[in-house]
């Protein structure tokens, strides 16, 4: 190509005049310019009354509007047949029905549309209709144009599943035998084949075998071919019906026939129906009567009849596999050796071998070439199935590796598709195709590459585990050219303008940490998937990897390769110049929410997210109020307290200062948000919460019934006054001798009780208990009840109690504590009091100011 030399250009001012006069010499016509779309007269026409009802004007239109009106009006008919159903069967159809006789072919295919829709809408009953619809379908199915018949037919035989038997019987079944006789056209011949197969699937073997089977032949021996392979094609669906046995005496010999006929067609269409039909057949009729007939397909496919030689060469896989335990060890080999000619097939050309041949081959010829080819490589997977994938390496890797080198992209496309199975079906000689896969990354198409990544991670983790020996490492080095290749896949996805492979491609390189070493990932993937989110223009593309380099981070095990990640993410992200990098930080952190812990966010990116509140641009801080309810989530009470007061701060900031109404209108509906959003605890204060939730009511009972006997205590006092005192002065001894003798006391409490006394005490003894466990749960620090006895010896009775030790307080028992509470006397009274000191000076904080008044008079 030689550059163009603008010197020799002439822009004289002489050569430009003439061209000017050149352009003069033209005569321009001149034509009348139409100032509007409609003249005043054809817009009156299409003027209608606006007071007019639905239905009156669909009539109207139907009855003196242009065509396209009334194309309207037949287009809109499964919204009059949902508003009114009566009223537009009544008026609009039967106008809908003249129209139809003479309309043009758009609104003949609009009706058919509009005729199914109702069906599936369900608008109506089957029973009406059957009986308002049915005949507008018969009556236009045999119309003049192609295209108005076959949408007609869909609707019929769409129908035809709907409709009742007897219906489908009286109006579809009985006109048929008229209808597929040779005197008809051949057009309703050809509607008639495919209406009985539709009918093979309604009715019952007996009734298939009587009235449908003598029509079935009879268009099987049509004097026109087309009817012959159209009837064919619908042996399939009537076999169904019918059933093995009657297949094997009724259908059989009539494709053994077929698949002999003179017309290439016809005889195509025989061959694939044996192939579809071929599970219904048993092993005598298979290897005695089927197989025959598909040698001489093979035989005939090169020489005389190229026109099967695509279908054979598509359903090759599944007759291999149906004949499979049919097949001598000659047939075996025959037909691989077959499959190998066809996916080469064109290629000895192309390579030199005949260059006169390569001039005269047609572009038909080639285009036939390549769909068996890449038929060949849709069906690889089964040959590997035929032939036992131990001896894939000896059979069939180098046609394996002829298709992958296809000099035609749809042929790798396919192979690229197909190669996820091919893998599994290798399983533990997976290391054979290696270098395949390498190939297919490294493929000029993006198209090969896109069908490839579909099955990426699955494909990578095979050839890593699949080996027999043992660790990925040693599997890993297998492949040396892998990392490479996935390199330069990405690159070149990046560099074109596809970018839904390159964002698929970014998706499915998340299962690398599950393949390849953390450090390889670090130096040749991280920072490309961070790069790609600072530069790339595409959202998904930089979603994609900005959540692929989360991944890769979570995966990540050392702490100075994580640190400099997270720093690069708040510095170059999160504190970016561009607005549209703190957009993405903002993503970033929600897949880092997604896939690490709470702990590790709230000690990373907490305070980098609230940071943006202050941000200038109203779009980041719209962003992170829908964000806000996620990061709220994230804390656990009371470890994260200081950034939850972090997180309100910033709340009450916006609220205040915000000044953008959008902002402010997101704010308030995130506040709101945010109120019902429940904050995680920490798994003592969960426990503790857990318990005192079910023992709340429980309480709250009990302490009603301690003050009720509280009354009736101070009733009594003053009666027993005197005998307190003494029975005081003798504890006092009591408790020194017992301290000096013993740890853990036992007290044992002289004096008569009564059993109603017993029961009112045992109740407050249980409502000591529950509140004491309680709050030692929730207060540590009033755990030891050794404080209790400095605070009741302020009240006089240091010495009852003085031998104490921590271990005999926290020993107290259900029997000891009801032997102390049974008498009425002071000494009885006493552990009581002691008690419920420690237990409301311990829950001193929670109760309100009316348990802060029982304490005290318990205590008293």
């Amino acid at each position: 190509m030689h550059p163009i030399i603008f010197s020799k250009m002439d822009f004289s001012q002489s050569n430009l005049f003439g061209y000017i006069e050149d352009l003069q010499e033209l005569t321009i016509v001149e034509r009348p310019v139409r100032r509007s779309l409609k003249t005043p007269e054809e817009i009156e026409r299409l003027t209608v009354d606006e007071e007019l009802s639905d239905i009156e004007r669909a009539v109207y239109l139907l009855s003196s509007g242009q065509d396209i009106q009334g194309t309207s009006v037949v287009a809109n008919l499964p919204v009059l047949v949902r508003q009114n159903p009566a009223e537009t069967l009544r008026r609009v159809l039967p106008k809908i029905r003249e129209v139809l006789h003479v309309a043009g072919v758009e609104m003949q295919l609009t009706a058919a549309v509009s005729f199914l829709t109702v069906l599936q809408e369900e608008s109506v009953s089957i029973h009406t209709y059957s009986h308002s619809f049915l005949h507008i379908i018969l009556q236009n199915l045999e119309h003049r144009d192609a295209g108005v018949s076959n949408a007609w037919l869909e609707t019929l035989l769409a129908v035809i599943e709907a409709l009742p038997k007897e219906t489908v019987r009286h109006e579809i079944l009985n006109p048929l035998v008229s209808k597929a006789q040779l005197s008809q056209t051949l057009q309703s011949r050809l509607i008639s084949c495919k209406i009985m197969g539709k009918l093979a699937n309604k009715f019952e073997a007996h009734i298939i075998k009587r009235e449908i089977l003598p029509l079935v032949k009879s268009l099987c021996h049509d004097v026109e071919y087309e009817v012959r392979a159209c009837m064919c094609r619908q042996l399939e669906h009537i076999a169904q019906g019918i059933g093995t046995e009657l297949t094997k005496t009724m259908v059989l010999p009539e494709l053994v026939e077929l698949a002999r006929d003179e017309g290439s067609s016809v005889r195509l269409a025989a061959f694939e129906t044996l192939v579809n039909l071929l599970d219904m057949f048993d092993a005598d009729d298979r290897s005695q009567t089927v197989l025959p007939l598909v040698k001489s397909f093979c035989e005939k496919s090169f020489k005389a009849d190229e026109s099967i030689l695509v279908s054979l060469s598509f359903h090759l896989g599944k007759l291999c596999n149906g004949f499979y335990g049919i097949f001598t060890p000659e047939q075996h080999l025959r037909f691989l050796e077959f499959y190998k000619k066809l996916s080469t097939l064109g290629l000895q050309q192309e390579n030199g071998h005949n260059d006169n041949q390569l001039q005269l081959q047609t572009l038909e010829q080639e285009k036939k070439y390549i769909s068996v080819r890449k038929n060949c490589a849709y069906n690889f997977p089964a040959m590997v199935v035929f032939v036992d994938p131990k001896n894939f390496h000896l059979e069939l890797y180098s046609i394996f590796f002829c298709l992958c080198h296809d000099p035609e992209v749809p042929v790798r496309y396919t192979m690229a598709i197909s190669f996820y199975e091919v893998a599994k079906l290798l399983n533990s000689s997976v290391y054979t195709i290696h270098k395949e896969l390498v190939t297919l990354l490294q493929d000029e198409s993006l198209e090969v590459l896109d069908a490839l990544v579909g099955h990426l991670p699955e494909i990578l983790e095979l050839m890593a585990n699949g080996g027999e020996n043992g660790g990925s490492e040693s599997k890993l080095l297998s492949i040396p050219d892998l990392i490479p290749a996935l390199t330069a896949a990405e690159q070149r996805a990046a560099t074109s303008l596809k970018w839904r492979t390159h964002e698929k491609l970014l998706q499915k390189y998340a299962c690398l940490p599950h393949i390849i070493s953390s450090d390889q990932i670090y130096y040749r993937f991280l920072h490309r998937m961070l790069t790609i989110v600072l530069t790339n223009n595409v959202l998904p593309v930089q979603k994609a990897a900005a959540r692929t380099l989360c991944v890769y981070l979570r995966y990540n095990r050392k702490q100075e390769q994580r640190h400099e990640v997270i720093q690069k993410l708040i510095e170059q992200l999160g504190q970016g110049k561009s607005y549209w990098n703190r957009l993405r930080f903002l993503d970033t952190c929600e897949f880092i929410m997604e896939l690490f812990s709470k702990s590790f966010f709230c000690k990373y990116f907490f305070l980098p997210v609230l940071e943006l509140t202050h941000d200038p641009v109203a779009n980041v801080r719209m962003k992170l109020c829908y964000l806000l309810p996620k990061v709220k989530s994230t804390l656990k009470i009371p470890t994260d307290k200081h950034l939850l007061q972090q997180l309100e701060l910033c709340i009450r900031k916006l609220l205040c200062q915000e000044k953008d109404k959008d902002v402010l209108s997101i704010v308030k509906r995130t506040v709101l948000e945010l109120d019902r959003i429940e904050i995680s605890v920490d798994a003592f204060q969960k426990r503790f919460y857990k318990n005192g939730l079910l023992d709340q009511e429980r309480q709250e009972h009990l302490l009603l019934e301690v003050e009720q006997l509280e009354k009736e205590k101070q009733q009594n006092e003053g009666r027993s006054t005197n005998i307190n005192d003494k029975i005081f002065e003798k504890k006092r001894r009591d408790s020194k001798t017992s301290s000096m003798l013993t740890k853990s006391i036992t007290v044992s409490v002289p004096g008569s009780s009564s059993g109603t006394s017993a029961g009112k005490e045992d109740k407050k003894s249980k409502l000591v208990r529950s509140q004491s466990f309680s709050t030692q749960a929730l207060h540590p620090k009033y755990s030891n009840i050794d404080k209790c006895p400095n605070k009741i010896s302020n009240t006089g009775y240091t010495s009852s109690i003085s031998g104490m030790g921590k271990s005999c307080m926290l020993s107290f028992s259900d029997d000891s504590f009801r032997t102390h509470s049974t008498g009425r006397s002071g000494n009885g009274t006493l552990p009581s009091s002691a008690a419920s000191c420690s237990l409301f000076n311990s829950a001193h904080q929670k109760n309100n100011g009316n348990k802060d008044s029982q304490s005290r008079r318990m205590s008293m």
